[in-house]
């Protein structure tokens, strides 16, 4: 069973929720498309420390991300190198999509996605009880 319990900001469950039930346009394609009937459990936003990522594979610690205009912008670069080396302090990988890359190449993402999943689990140690 593998440990999903990473550090969280609890108040910040009720914005997740509220994500969860207002996704975007590609993050409904990509999660209808392929990561719903994934046969390993992804979460749609998953709050880790003190952000929501857009999926989350806890099997194999890998956060997926979906980014749009607001995260090419210097201050959205800035503000995403922050939160990825937060988030990767605890041994999860981030993986980023621009929107458009899931417009126009769903295929290619959720290849990436899958091997991505893959090679973590293969090269991941077991899990300590």
């Amino acid at each position: 069973m593998p440990v999903t319990n990473l550090p969280y900001d609890r108040r910040l469950n009720g914005r997740a929720k509220e994500l969860r039930h207002e996704m975007t346009p590609q993050e409904r394609k990509l999660w209808y498309a392929f990561l719903r009937d994934y046969p390993i459990k992804i979460y749609k936003q998953r709050v880790i420390e003190f952000f929501i990522v857009d999926f989350y594979c806890a099997e194999a610690k890998l956060a997926i991300e979906l980014d749009g205009s607001q995260h090419y912008t210097e201050q959205g670069k800035c503000y995403d190198k922050e939160r990825t080396a937060m988030i990767e302090a605890y041994g999860v990988q981030v993986l980023r999509f621009s929107n458009r890359e899931v417009d126009s190449n769903l295929a290619g993402v959720c290849q990436t996605i899958a091997q991505t999943i893959h090679t973590r689990l293969t090269s991941m140690p077991p899990a300590q009880e």
